[in-house]
Formats: structure tokens, sequence, C-alpha cells
């Protein structure tokens, strides 16, 4: 169970402050002060920091917001047009991190459960990437964790009754994905950020993916 402690943020490298109500539009932040580096708080068995952030629209620096309404405390909120994953808290405000879509991560969109986590995972191609990738067949059975491995450090995987949705909410070392559409892949969040958000939800929460209308709104 996801406590108050658990959801506390003060142990991220932020400050903030608290702001007015959001009327409409896109959450608005309680305050956001930057920070020359973001490094994980866990040992890693590879290399995944300092990053500089300051390669990254300060929008998809990870941030406390207004929660997006209607949300139940805990539940992960995929917004595949802003490029944001917001994580709701219970005071009414929620963690914001900027995220980077492929093709896969706007294919899919309702309400999943992570029943799966997994810290440095394999990762294997679909079938349908090996066919448009064929350099891809040589990971048929599987690329071990790693640093070049496309799912970054942690992954979160995404089940809609008892189907895999093939869904992944995955980490990535390439900076300058973030806020943007990538060729492949699903949810990509930093690898510190993906870092950080496995260890505040455990199994069984909810994720909500919003669908993708093609028709993206700018931070």
């Amino acid at each position: 169970m996801i406590t108050r402690r658990a959801f506390a943020f003060g142990s991220l490298a932020f400050g903030f402050m608290a702001s007015g109500c959001m009327s409409s539009g896109p959450t608005q932040p309680l305050g956001y002060q930057p920070v020359p580096a973001l490094a994980p708080t866990t040992p890693e068995p590879f290399d995944v920091g300092p990053v500089d952030i300051n390669q990254i629209p300060i929008a998809y620096r990870r941030q406390l917001v207004e929660a997006p309404s209607g949300y139940r405390a805990g539940t992960i909120v995929v917004d595949t047009n802003n490029r944001f994953l917001y994580l709701i808290r219970d005071d009414g405000s929620a963690i914001r991190y900027g995220i980077g879509v492929g093709r896969e991560g706007m294919a899919w969109a309702g309400t999943a459960t992570i029943k799966r986590k997994a810290e440095w995972p394999t990762w294997t191609p679909p079938q349908e990437m090996i066919e448009r990738q064929p350099e891809t067949a040589k990971y048929a059975d599987g690329m071990p964790g790693g640093p070049r491995n496309p799912l970054g450090a942690r992954a979160l995987y995404l089940y809609e009754g008892g189907r895999d949705t093939l869904y992944r909410i995955h980490g990535t070392s390439e900076e300058r994905s973030i806020g943007r559409a990538v060729s492949s892949g699903c949810i990509r969040l930093l690898n510190v950020d993906v870092i950080d958000l496995y260890q505040r939800v455990p199994l069984g929460t909810e994720v909500v993916v919003l669908e993708h209308t093609g028709a993206d709104v700018a931070a």
C-alpha cells in the first residue's frame, strides 16, 4: 500500500512552493526550482547519471503540479498528447514526469494494471518490430539489461485483465527524446525518473492511458 510517507516529495532534489488553483487547461506547476543535475538515490549496477537536466525543457522536468481531476490517489495517468505522466497524490497534487512517446506508445489507450516490475529488464523486440527493423532479429531471444537496452533502468508492465497489453513504461538514457515523439517504443522516462517512479508505485497500481488524438498540445 502506498502511504503518505511513501509519497513524500522531500527526498527529491527539488523545492516546491504552493500556488493558486487552476481553472482550466494543462495542469500548472505548484512550484519548480531547477537544479544543475539529477541522479538516482539508489545504487545501480550501471551508470545512469547525473543527468544534465538543462538539456530538457523545464516543462518536462520532474515537478509537483496540480493533479488532473477525477483520479484516485496512487493512479498513474499518461497524457501522450502533452508528453506527461502524472502520479496522483492524495493531497490534490501530482508528481509530473516528462515522457517520450513512440509509435507503440500512441497505439493503445485505456485502463490497465501494473502486474510486473523489473529492474534493468531484458528487452525482446516484438515480431512487428523485427519485420520493420530486421537488425533487431539478433535479439529475438532477448537482450540482457544494461545501458544499451531500450527499456533502460526499469520497466513497468501493463496488463488489461490477465492480458499483457505489450505496453511498457520504461527508462531511457536519451535525454533529448523527452517531450518528443520518437521512432519506436512505448512510454519512456529519464532513467533517473523511472527509478523514482518505480520506487513509488506497487504492483496493482492502476494506469490510465489517455487516447492520443493526433493533435499534440504544447506544454
